[in-house]
């Protein structure tokens, strides 16, 4: 037997899962003597034992992890110490080393912890805080790394004795679990009740100072009487606030609209269990891992035909949920006091499904502590749940479709941020991408590694601007993380322009701009591990374009270091600001008016209900005067105005609608099957410098259909169909003049997922290789991640130029 001692370095998503622990146990049962240690970066490993036994135990590391970890890669190294040194196995104190970062996102109650939260003779029964190394808050109680207890908001609550030894047994699955608590040393759950006036507001400091008010079982017992009699809840969650209501109750649904002024968004809602969503969705089998496993995001799941209008007791979701939507946002309890409001022994029963939605005002980020709570949400609800573990960066829920039976992110947040981007190339510059002005994330990039952050929000709300600010320092200190360069949008007027600017100041870096659909294509490229050219198709609803016009359905030729705008759809004038990007009618009559004069314009307008007489004389005077107009080539304006053309919606109350019904009513005429023969008209116009798909003679086309009564439905789906096929042949004609095989479909748009199929489809059938995102969401909140990607390229190539 030969004595050798090794030193073994564990890179990934090893804090905060039960990672030094399992370790321990491992070593244990190898009989092998040494120590492990929390670096900060990773996790280090002194190992004394048998030459051939360490091999089995880095086998056995890596073959048998806990569940919630995830190993980036194993070093292997001789130990300069003396291998006598030591007998035993011990768990060090944590120290600091600098390297890469990983912060586990937070994660969901596991089943263990939910059998003892109904386990009558568990010491943890009913408890709100129940948590072990598998599960529970992480990242959003995170003031520092390494990943402790003293360095989490749970250093508030000290352990008592019950506590402190399961903390330190290794046979215990609460060994070293940071944020482990029982009833009796843990956080409580108490209630606010009413309006707060401004000087009640004012006087709150953090949430574990005790305001008046119901406490522990007293507080979740009148919290479920509330939504059980019809009323709305504002509940605290890991990372902050939803509002709660009966989700079968049309009123409670209809009132928490008014209260919200959201009159047709769609609602998320929280089930019971599979059982309920079996019941009131078609759940695929995809999709079952993840609406169970640790990170419960929304997800969307088409709803069982009828449910949205049924009033048969099989369906028993108020049809205000979701209104006119074939799909429903559906998340599992997550945390031990959703398992609490759903199942309580003894009391009466609540509905199974609950409405579950972010508890914030329209446009600004969801709240965190007792002071948003009683400022902003008090006004919307009965009762405020709240608790005093204080939360330290907000996270949203995670919202996701499923394309081609894989997750395709629409949001991400809580689950899984912070989980890096792996770079295909790693580089010794770090990288702030500030993202986009609308559905905001921000990414932060270093060593090869890109951190996408949580959810922040709309940023035209400067509230949505500060909690930026703060979540920006927070995680470069979590993540020890110092930019080389700060990088943001090329538009000059947006709040993340200025932003990027005054950061870029305050820590005396350089400041960069990356045009909004470059960094879109770069984004989708960096998903994919793809370094070199490509067409992107970046196709959304407005950014800056460098000649002044607003651009929105794009082609550009390049990579993550520049690129050429090679074609777009055709240009229209955008007459109207801001109103006319609500209102998609405006935006066909211009373009009606614009090819066929205001006369004839106005005819058809009246027939297609195109707004009112006054409406479109004032869209003409704009048009015959050059006011309030621009030049644009937004696809999201175009599906606008073709939904409006068709009759489908004429005008959006939040973004998106109009394109979404558009989408729902193709989707329809798909499943009913195809009448209209396809699109024969001219697809494309070339000139020397770059092409343009015929968009505006297609929405002639449609309005002159729709203007004879063909279904409604199925000129939805022709106009799908045409558009993906223009696509497919620009990006043909394209791969000609340049010989780049390798197309990048990005942009909000491309969230529609009929319309991603049959452009996807159709490049597959010519033999392009496709890149999509997937764990990145296509819209603005994936765009930091380019914007990083762009800063890294930039820092690299400044360097090549300067050898």
């Amino acid at each position: 037997m030969q004595l050798v001692c090794r030193l073994i370095r564990i890179y990934g998503i090893v804090q905060g899962v039960g990672f030094r622990p399992f370790v321990s146990r491992l070593a244990d049962r190898y009989g092998i003597s040494g120590s492990v240690c929390n670096k900060g970066s990773y996790v280090e490993i002194i190992a004394r034992a048998d030459e051939s036994v360490i091999g089995d135990f880095v086998h056995a590391i890596e073959a048998e992890a806990p569940e919630r970890s995830a190993i980036v890669k194993v070093k292997v190294m001789d130990d300069p110490l003396d291998i006598e040194a030591q007998s035993g196995f011990e768990i060090a104190l944590s120290k600091h080393e600098d390297g890469q970062i990983f912060v586990s996102p937070d994660i969901a109650t596991c089943p263990d912890c939910a059998r003892e939260l109904f386990d009558k003779n568990n010491r943890r029964y009913l408890h709100p805080f129940i948590n072990c190394t598998q599960c529970g808050p992480r990242l959003t109680i995170l003031d520092s790394m390494p990943y402790d207890r003293v360095k989490t908001s749970m250093a508030s609550f000290p352990m008592c004795e019950a506590c402190s030894v399961e903390y330190t047994d290794m046979d215990s699955r609460r060994y070293h679990a940071q944020p482990v608590c029982c009833n009796d040393c843990g956080p409580e759950l108490y209630t606010l009740v009413g309006r707060a006036s401004e000087s009640d507001v004012q006087g709150m400091g953090t949430d574990s100072e005790r305001p008046e008010g119901a406490y522990g079982a007293a507080a979740l017992l009148e919290t479920r009487a509330v939504i059980r009699n019809g009323g709305i809840a504002a509940i605290k969650g890991i990372g902050g606030f939803h509002l709660c209501c009966d989700a079968g109750s049309e009123a409670a649904v209809q009132r928490l609209r008014q209260l919200k002024a959201r009159p047709m968004k769609p609602f998320a809602v929280m089930m019971r269990d599979l059982e309920v969503v079996g019941r009131e969705c078609k759940l695929e089998p995809e999709m079952e891992p993840l609406l169970t496993g640790p990170q419960k995001p929304i997800i969307l799941i088409p709803r069982h035909t009828g449910s949205a209008d049924s009033k048969s007791a099989d369906f028993r979701i108020a049809a205000s949920v979701a209104p006119d939507n074939p799909n429903l946002g559906v998340m599992l309890p997550y945390t031990p006091v959703h398992l609490l409001l759903f199942n309580y022994p003894d009391d009466e029963p609540i509905s199974d499904v609950l409405v579950m939605t972010s508890g914030n005002p329209s446009g600004a980020p969801i709240c965190m502590n007792d002071e948003e709570a009683l400022k902003y949400l008090s006004p919307m609800c009965d009762i405020i749940l709240s608790n005093s573990r204080d939360i330290r960066i907000r996270a949203d829920d995670t919202v996701m479709a499923f394309y081609r039976s894989k997750p395709y992110m629409i949001r991400r947040s809580r689950g899984y941020s912070p989980l890096p981007i792996v770079a295909k190339s790693e580089s010794p510059h770090a990288v702030l991408g500030i993202g986009g002005e609308l559905k905001n994330a921000f990414c932060l990039g270093d060593k090869g590694l890109f951190y996408p952050s949580p959810y922040i929000g709309d940023m035209a709300d400067m509230r949505s601007v500060r909690a930026l600010e703060a979540a920006t320092t927070r995680m470069e200190r979590l993540l020890e993380i110092h930019p080389d360069i700060i990088v943001g949008d090329m538009h000059p007027g947006y709040n993340t322009s200025e932003m990027a600017r005054v950061i870029a100041e305050r820590e005396g870096v350089p400041v960069m701009e990356v045009q909004h659909h470059h960094a879109h294509m770069v984004s989708c490229m960096a998903e994919n591990e793809y370094e070199g050219t490509a067409l992107g198709v970046t196709f959304d609803g407005t950014g800056y374009g460098p000649d002044g016009t607003t651009w929105g359905g794009e082609f550009l030729l390049g990579d993550e270091s520049g690129y050429e705008r090679v074609g777009s759809i055709a240009p229209f004038i955008h007459a109207g600001g801001d109103i006319a990007s609500r209102e998609g009618w405006r935006i066909a009559y211009s373009m009606i008016s614009t090819a066929l004069g205001s006369e004839a314009a106005n005819r058809i307008g009246e027939t297609l209900g195109l707004g009112d007489e006054k409406g479109r004389q004032s869209i003409d005077f704009m048009l015959g005067n050059s006011i309030n107009t621009v030049k644009s080539t937004s696809a999201g304006r175009l599906f606008d105005a073709v939904s409006a053309v068709l009759g489908i919606k004429s005008a959006s109350t939040f973004e998106g609608e109009a394109s979404m019904a558009l989408q729902f009513a193709a989707e329809r005429a798909e499943a009913q099957g195809i009448s209209l023969a396809p699109y024969e008209g001219r697809l494309m116009n070339i000139d020397e410098e770059q092409f343009e798909l015929c968009t505006d003679t297609l929405l002639m086309e449609l309005a002159a259909r729709s203007l004879a009564d063909q279904d409604t439905d199925q000129l939805a789906y022709f106009f799908h169909k045409a558009l993906a096929d223009m696509i497919v042949i620009a990006c043909c004609y394209q791969r000609t003049r340049c010989d780049v095989n390798v197309v990048a479909l990005s942009g909000g748009v491309f969230q529609n997922l009929l319309l991603l199929r049959l452009v996807d489809d159709g490049l597959e059938r010519e033999g392009f290789k496709v890149l999509k995102h997937g764990v990145v969401p296509t819209n603005d909140g994936g765009i930091a991640l380019g914007q990083a990607a762009a800063g890294i390229a930039a820092l690299r190539d400044e360097e090549q130029n300067e050898e």
